[in-house]
């Protein structure tokens, strides 16, 4: 088979109305090359942070973050899953492009290109403390091949369900641990996935851990420090050894409320969430070096129904429609905060709609790295800025999703969604300027918009052998 990630460059610099190839906004003015510290919960939904309408579980210091900073409302992640989600963010693809579009083979190649490897050629220092999920070791999707000078964690999504393994990763070595554990006998973890039965040393704190190691060392270059921690996703493994899968130490705050335990772990871990980025922020100023690293916050996608919980007794999703594997917003749209103290006015809001793949282009920006390589992805720097005159929009932003009986396609653009879904052959119109549950559909009452949106949604796929839509033939002739 045809490589496919030679022909995706080719494809988005034809096809792609939203490639870019080129620097963008030129206008706004360059700054001195900080460090960056790219911050990703795993399944923390858009409703979940109190800055975002949360008011069981408290999350002061993500709060405080967003005062001090600037709070996206319209931001989106790559997928509605993890691979092909964070696939997007290090590549600048959407997922109509982007070489990995769900959680089997997951493995990004050489030739991808990646915010690691242009935070390399840019002369930084780069790290990747928490869980991959792109490539194992010894494989062309390895951190140490992808850009990044060390890692520690996980590599395996499935390995990094269990928050107390008996091992961790750094580069390319397994750290042992005090923990004991049961490995699942069948099914997709078979041999991966497990619980343990003597816990001991907790992986989400030894991750904290390494990554205030790396902020303490000495270093003679900006740094890049990509976060993708594991919280608040559950064990799905959990019952080989619990009553349910959501793994905190403990339950702090939320131990006498009258709530379902697993609730009130996620609640635990989510406040958890909170404290230790408040330890990189704390971090960050006693090494005076605050003002000059941009932190950003975000999720990979929206929130879980998994290891005894329910998103909606903590209204997850918030006014979203949809949950985890949905690409309805409350699948899709997550939380996004970005604070830099002198660059970013504080508590600023913003509505403008993003996605993961414009990380990229962002960063690019940031630095001033001249990227020559396609992608997805227009820069909002001058939104961080504060010069939202001078912003470029996308013509729309797109998913797909073609894993386990939920294959799917989405696209929006200004106001307007559309959604493809399989199983049921049904195609679905909302204006989400007044219908943020996505509860009419308007395909009737607008057969204009709905074909526009069509053709932006058939521009957007390429066909992709391990991940054909359903109908797609699997022959690479649709290449």
């Amino acid at each position: 088979m045809i490589k496919k990630s030679i022909l995706l460059g080719l494809a988005v610099l034809a096809g792609n109305s939203c490639g870019k190839i080129k620097k963008e906004n030129p206008e706004v003015s360059k700054v001195n090359t900080p460090n960056i510290i790219y911050i990703l919960a795993d399944d923390l939904g858009y409703g979940d942070l109190g800055s975002y309408g949360q008011e069981r579980i408290r999350t002061p210091r993500l709060d405080q973050m967003a005062q001090n900073g600037i709070r996206f409302t319209n931001h989106y992640a790559g997928n509605t899953v993890c691979a092909p989600s964070r696939a997007s963010l290090m590549t600048g693809l959407h997922q109509g492009h982007a070489p990995v579009r769900g959680n089997n083979n997951n493995i990004l190649t050489p030739n991808d290109f990646t915010l690691a490897k242009m935070f390399q050629k840019a002369g930084y220092t780069t790290a990747l403390m928490g869980k991959w999920g792109l490539g194992e070791v010894g494989s062309t999707g390895e951190p140490s091949v992808q850009g990044f000078d060390t890692y520690f964690g996980y590599l395996n999504q499935i390995h990094a369900h269990n928050y107390y393994p008996d091992h961790l990763l750094k580069d390319g070595e397994k750290i042992r641990l005090n923990n004991k554990v049961i490995l699942a006998k069948e099914g997709y973890a078979k041999g991966i996935g497990g619980a343990a039965t003597d816990k001991n040393e907790y992986s989400h704190s030894l991750i904290i851990k390494e990554a205030l190691r790396f902020l303490d060392a000495p270093k003679q270059k900006p740094f890049f420090l990509y976060l993708p921690l594991t919280i608040p996703h559950a064990n799905n493994e959990g019952e080989l050894t619990a009553d349910h899968g959501m793994e905190v130490p403990n339950l702090g705050i939320y131990k006498n409320r009258d709530w379902p335990e697993p609730e009130k772990a996620k609640a635990a871990m989510i406040s958890l969430l909170d404290a230790d980025v408040g330890r990189i922020l704390d971090k960050l100023k006693d090494l005076k070096i605050d003002r000059n690293t941009l932190v950003i916050f975000t999720s990979d996608n929206g929130p879980h129904k998994e290891g005894g919980v329910n998103p909606d007794f903590f209204d997850s999703n918030g006014a979203l429609k949809g949950t985890k594997r949905d690409l309805y917003e409350g699948g899709v749209r997550v939380p996004f905060i970005a604070q830099w103290p002198g660059k970013i006015s504080p508590n600023s809001v913003s509505d403008l709609p993003t996605a993961f793949w414009d990380m990229l282009p962002t960063y690019a920006d940031v630095i001033d790295y001249p990227l020559a390589t396609a992608t997805d992805g227009i820069s909002f720097l001058p939104t961080l800025m504060g010069q939202s005159d001078t912003q470029k929009q996308h013509d729309y932003l797109y998913w797909e999703f073609a894993e386990s009986n939920h294959d799917a396609q989405a696209i929006r653009s200004g106001k307007w969604k559309l959604l493809h879904i399989y199983k049921s052959d049904s195609w679905e119109l909302y204006d989400l300027s007044n219908d943020i549950g996505e509860e009419n559909n308007l395909i009737e009452e607008h057969l204009d918009v709905f074909e526009k949106l069509k053709t932006y949604m058939k521009e957007a796929h390429i066909y992709d052998s391990d991940y054909p839509l359903e109908g797609e033939p699997v022959s690479p002739t649709n290449l």
